[in-house]
C-alpha cells in the first residue's frame, strides 16, 4: 500500500510538472507570435541623418545610415524613405559609413560606433541588406572610417579608436597596418585612397594626418602647413589629379596640389564655420567641390579658391551625396533636419524625410474631441522640430512650430476650451485651437487649404505675491498684520516638465518648481515646494492636486496655495511618474514598478506581479478605461483596468516612453524611433494581479 501511494504521488507530481511544461511552452509560443508583429513606425518624418550610399551605376537606389543602427532605403533618388534593416543589438548605434560592393551591388558593408564607448563593428549583406552578420575580426572595434579602393574592389580600409586596419579579401579577415599600440596613428577620423595605388593611403586622426606609400610598412606625417593638432574629418583625393587633395579639420578646410607634402588653408570659409565635418568633389566637374560644416553647407566652383554659405548657418552638416547622373542633384545628411534634398546644385533644398522616423519624441496629446488628431512634442531638433500634429491617428504629420523659436517640448496638454500648451525648455507655450494643424508641412510648402499658419505664443508672466508683515493700529490696539504684496512681474524661464491644464486652475511642474494660474495662463503663481523645485510629473483629479519629484509626492486642496506631503512606501526609491483614474484612485509609475492608493497616501498597494520595473509613464486613457504603462527598459506596454486590477500586454518591437490611445489603436512615443502605431487587429496577452 505504501509503495502505491509513493507511485500515485510520483504521477501526480508528473502531471503537475507537464502541465507547467505546456503552459511555458504557451507562453513562449505567445511571446514569439508577439515578436513577429511589431508596430509600425509612423512618423513625424525625420531625425538625424548620418551617412549616405548609392548603388554603382544606379544613382537612384539610395541607402542612408542613422544614429540608432537603421539603415533606410530609396529607390527614387531619396524622394522618400523605407526601413531596410536595423543592423546589431544596441539602438545607439552610429552609422556613419555604407558601401555597396562595386562589383557586386547586392553585397552591402555597414560600419558604425557607439558614443561614449569603444564598441562597434562592421556587418556585411549579401542580399541586398535583408540580413546581415557581423565580422569577427572587427567585432568590438569602433569604426570611424570605412573605404573601399577604387582600383582593388576587394581592399578595404578601416579606421579605429586602435588604428588602421585592412582587409584583402573582401572585408573576410582583417590585419591592422598601423603600428599597434602607436602613440600617434589611433583614434582614426578619416581615410583615403590613391584611386590608382591601393598601397597609397592617407589617415585623419584626431591629432593631424598621416600617409603611406606602401601599404602601411612605414607612416610619415603630412602636416605641413595644418594648424597645430588640428582633428582631421574629411579626406578626399582628386580622382583625375592624383596629387590633388582636400581635408577638412577643426580648423577648416585644406588643400594640397602635391599629395599631401604641403598644405594650405582655405581662408573662404570664415572662423564660425571651420569645424567641416565632410568634404565632397563632384564626380563630373571636380572644380566643384562641397564642405559640410556645423555652421551650414560651403561650394566652391574654383577648385577651392572660393567657398561660398548655400545653406542656413544653423544647419550642421554631416554628409552630402552628389547624383553621378546629375550634379545638381544634390543630398544633404543633416544633423536635426534629416534629409535635405537640392536639383539646383545647392542653391536651394526642401525636406526629403518622407518615410524616415526618427525622432526623439518626448510627449504626446491626443485631442480630447477629435481622437484621430494627435499631437507629438520632439527635442533636440531645434527649428526642425518643437510640434508636429496629425489628422489621421498618426500616419501622417504636420510640423506646426512657429513661434517655439526652436526650443525642445518636453510636455502637451490641453485646456477645456480645446487650447494646446506646450511645456518646453523655456517655458510655456500656447496655441489657438482654431488655427492647429494650418503651419507650414515639414517640407516647408504652405498648404493651399489652411493658408493661416499656425503660431505659437508664450504665456509665462509670473505675478507671484509675497507676505508682509507690518504693525498697525486698531481700536487703538498695536497689532501685527500680514498683507499681501506683489513681486515684480518675471517670466517663466525654466524647463517645463509636466502641465495639467483639464481644470479650472491649471498646474505646471518646472525646474523652478509648481506653478498654478488661474486665468488661462495669462499669469502664473508659485515657485518652489517643501523646499524642493525638481518636480516632473502633475496629476488633478476633482480640485486635488498631486505633484511628483524623484523622492518626494505633495498635495494640494486649495488649488494650489498650499501643499503638504503625502506618505510614500517604505520600498519606494525613486517615483517617475503620477495619474489619476476617474474614481480618484491615484497611480505611481516608479523605479520599482507600479503602485496605486485610494485614499490619498494613506496605504499603498503594489502590483508586484508586474513583469517590469523602471516604469517611466503612467496614464490613463478614458477612450479604453485603461491606464497605460510603458517602460523605456521594455518593448511591452501594459493596459491595466483599474477595476479589476487584470491586464492586457502588447509588444510593440521598440522600447517605448509613453502610450496613448486614438480610440481604435494605440500609439506610442520613442526615444530614437519616432511614433510607433499599433497593428491591427491588436496581439494581446492578459494577465492579473
Amino acid at each position: 500500500m505504501r509503495y502505491l501511494r509513493i507511485l500515485a504521488a510520483d504521477l501526480r507530481r508528473r502531471e503537475v510538472l507537464a502541465k507547467a511544461f505546456i503552459a511555458l511552452i504557451v507562453v513562449l509560443t505567445a511571446l514569439c507570435a508577439h515578436a513577429q508583429t511589431p508596430w509600425t513606425t509612423v512618423g513625424p518624418d525625420g531625425g538625424v541623418a548620418r551617412s549616405f550610399a548609392a548603388v554603382p551605376g544606379h544613382p537612384n537606389h539610395l541607402y542612408l545610415g542613422t544614429t540608432t543602427g537603421w539603415i533606410y532605403e530609396s529607390l527614387n533618388g531619396g524622394a522618400s524613405w523605407h526601413h531596410l534593416a536595423r543592423i546589431g543589438t544596441s539602438h545607439d548605434l552610429v552609422l556613419d559609413h555604407i558601401i555597396v560592393d562595386q562589383d557586386h551591388p547586392s553585397t552591402i558593408y555597414a560600419a558604425g560606433w557607439r558614443p561614449d564607448i569603444d564598441d562597434g563593428g562592421l556587418w556585411i549583406s549579401h542580399n541586398a541588406g535583408r540580413t546581415w552578420t557581423d565580422v569577427p575580426g572587427m567585432r568590438g572595434q569602433s569604426i570611424r572610417a570605412f573605404i573601399e579602393s577604387p582600383s582593388a574592389p576587394d581592399t578595404f580600409f578601416a579606421g579605429t579608436l586602435d588604428g588602421v586596419f585592412r582587409s584583402t579579401d573582401a572585408g573576410a579577415t582583417w590585419k591592422q597596418i598601423s603600428p599597434p599600440g602607436s602613440a600617434e596613428i589611433h583614434n582614426v577620423e578619416s581615410l583615403a585612397v590613391d584611386p590608382l595605388d591601393p598601397n597609397v593611403l592617407y589617415a585623419g586622426t584626431w591629432h593631424l594626418p598621416w600617409k603611406t606609400t606602401n601599404g602601411g610598412k612605414t607612416w610619415v606625417s603630412i602636416k605641413r602647413g595644418l594648424w597645430s593638432d588640428s582633428d582631421i574629418f574629411s579626406i578626399i583625393v582628386d580622382p583625375f589629379q592624383r596629387h590633388t587633395v582636400y581635408l577638412s579639420a577643426c580648423s577648416g578646410v585644406y588643400k594640397s596640389e602635391n599629395s599631401g607634402l604641403l598644405f594650405s588653408r582655405i581662408y573662404s570659409i570664415p572662423i564660425s564655420a571651420e569645424r567641416t565635418q565632410v568634404i565632397k568633389q563632384d564626380p563630373v566637374n571636380t572644380n566643384v567641390v562641397y564642405a559640410g560644416t556645423t555652421n551650414g553647407l560651403y561650394k566652391t566652383e574654383n577648385g577651392g579658391r572660393t567657398f561660398h554659405l548655400m545653406t542656413s548657418s544653423t544647419l550642421v552638416v554631416n554628409d552630402i551625396y552628389i547624383d553621378p547622373a546629375n550634379p545638381n542633384h544634390v543630398l544633404l545628411a543633416t544633423q536635426r533636419g534629416g534629409v535635405l534634398a537640392s536639383n539646383n546644385g545647392a542653391v536651394t533644398f526642401a525636406v526629403s524625410n518622407k518615410g524616415i522616423s526618427g525622432r526623439k519624441v518626448e510627449a504626446l496629446l491626443v485631442d480630447r474631441n477629435h481622437p484621430d488628431t494627435v499631437y507629438a512634442g520632439v527635442v533636440n531638433d531645434q527649428q526642425f522640430g518643437g510640434v508636429f500634429v496629425s489628422h489621421d491617428g498618426g500616419r501622417n504629420w504636420t510640423h506646426i512650430a512657429h513661434g517655439l523659436d526652436g526650443h525642445d517640448v518636453f510636455a502637451l496638454a490641453q485646456a477645456q476650451d480645446g487650447t494646446v500648451l506646450a511645456g518646453t525648455d523655456y517655458g510655456i507655450y500656447a496655441l489657438s485651437p482654431k488655427r492647429a494643424g494650418t503651419e507650414e508641412s515639414s517640407a516647408g510648402a504652405q498648404t493651399a487649404t489652411q493658408p493661416e499658419a499656425s503660431v505659437w505664443h508664450p504665456i509665462n508672466v509670473l505675478n507671484n505675491t509675497l507676505l508682509e508683515a507690518t504693525t498697525e493700529t486698531i481700536h487703538g490696539l498695536r497689532v501685527n498684520v500680514e498683507k499681501k504684496i506683489k513681486d515684480p512681474v518675471t517670466r517663466l524661464k525654466a524647463r517645463v516638465a509636466a502641465l495639467d491644464a483639464s481644470g479650472n486652475v491649471w498646474l505646471a511642474a518646472t525646474s523652478m518648481g509648481l506653478f498654478t494660474s488661474k486665468n488661462k495662463g495669462a499669469t502664473w503663481q508659485g515657485g518652489p515646494v517643501m523646499g524642493a523645485s525638481d518636480y516632473m510629473s502633475v496629476a488633478v483629479h476633482k480640485g486635488v492636486m498631486m505633484a511628483a519629484r524623484p523622492h518626494g509626492l505633495v498635495v494640494s486642496h486649495d488649488g494650489g496655495l498650499t501643499w503638504m506631503p503625502v506618505n510614500l512606501p517604505l520600498m519606494l526609491k525613486r517615483i517617475h511618474c503620477i495619474a489619476f483614474s476617474p474614481d480618484g484612485t491615484l497611480w505611481m509609475g516608479a523605479r520599482e514598478g507600479v503602485f496605486f492608493t485610494t485614499d490619498m497616501g494613506k496605504s499603498w498597494k503594489w502590483l508586484q506581479r508586474l513583469p517590469f520595473r523602471g516604469v517611466d509613464d503612467v496614464y490613463y486613457d478614458p477612450m479604453t478605461h485603461r491606464i497605460l504603462i510603458s517602460s523605456t527598459l521594455s518593448d511591452q506596454i501594459f493596459a491595466i483596468d483599474p477595476k479589476t486590477i487584470t491586464w492586457n500586454w502588447y509588444q510593440t518591437g521598440y522600447n517605448v516612453l509613453l502610450v496613448r490611445s486614438t480610440g481604435s489603436r494605440l500609439l506610442a512615443a520613442t526615444l530614437t524611433d519616432g511614433v510607433v502605431l499599433q497593428p491591427q487587429p491588436a496581439a494581446t496577452e492578459g494577465g492579473t494581479n
